[in-house]
């Protein structure tokens, strides 16, 4: 079994440590801070071996350097970005497998965030890493794609089984639930999740990681049943304020 650790870093992003016990092998998974992860990983007694990232921008991959300086951990990361993370040193495209130990994740390319985002698909452990392209009931802003590549991406992760759990790179659940109520306001699966999400944050707790099925029951994003009704409510949330 893999054991997945959250580390806060910055203002709300989560980046993430992926261990592998057997093997004693350590991914930092877009570290937006390389200090954060270093503490984390010696609290564990950890040794990171990897950096993995899902995309350029600099909340997800300014740790780079500093943690691939202590550990001697290559970065790895999407191709199609490697003009971007300067850091980079081995490049992943569609299709592409990399592995902690034993267990191997295939690489899924979820353009539309960025332009060449990827995420990372533990098939056999039920695990998805997706960066900035799903979270708790929203998707990421569409900077570099179109609103029918960040559709394309929601029905494709809505495929995959529903008891894969869903780590992402932000706490956003709160402020993506309140316009989830406004977009499917008779949805009372919203509802209940919605009392969940405030009881957890009352208590200082994350709420990632989630299932793919509750995204089915709850997030409007991966619900749109077309491309055009996806980017009406990704314009609507985008404006949208609480």
């Amino acid at each position: 079994m893999l054991t997945v650790q959250c580390v806060p870093v910055l203002s709300d992003n989560y980046a993430w440590l992926i261990h592998d016990d057997a093997s004693g092998e350590t991914v930092a998974l877009d570290p937006g801070e390389a200090a954060p992860m270093l503490r984390a990983a010696e609290e564990r007694g950890w040794r990171i071996t990897a950096i993995w990232n899902t995309h350029w921008h600099p909340d997800h991959v300014a740790g780079n350097a500093e943690l691939k300086a202590a550990t001697g951990a290559p970065v790895t990361g999407p191709a199609a970005e490697a003009a971007k993370i300067d850091t980079l040193d081995h490049g992943l495209r569609e299709g592409d497998r990399v592995s902690i130990g034993a267990h191997e994740a295939i690489v899924l390319e979820t353009p539309g965030h960025t332009a060449g985002h990827i995420v990372f698909h533990f098939a056999d452990d039920a695990l998805i890493f997706t960066g900035d392209t799903l979270f708790a009931m929203g998707c990421g802003r569409l900077f570099e794609g179109t609103p029918a590549q960040m559709w394309g991406n929601m029905q494709r992760l809505a495929a995959l089984p529903p008891g894969t759990q869903v780590f992402c790179g932000h706490e956003y659940t709160q402020s993506n639930g309140r316009f989830a109520l406004v977009a499917e306001p008779d949805n009372a699966a919203i509802r209940d999740r919605m009392t969940e999400v405030a009881r957890l944050r009352a208590a200082g707790e994350p709420t990632v990681p989630f299932t793919l099925q509750e995204e089915r029951a709850t997030n409007p994003f991966l619900r749109a049943a077309s491309a055009d009704r996806f980017k009406e409510l990704r314009a609507a949330k985008d404006s949208f304020r609480v």
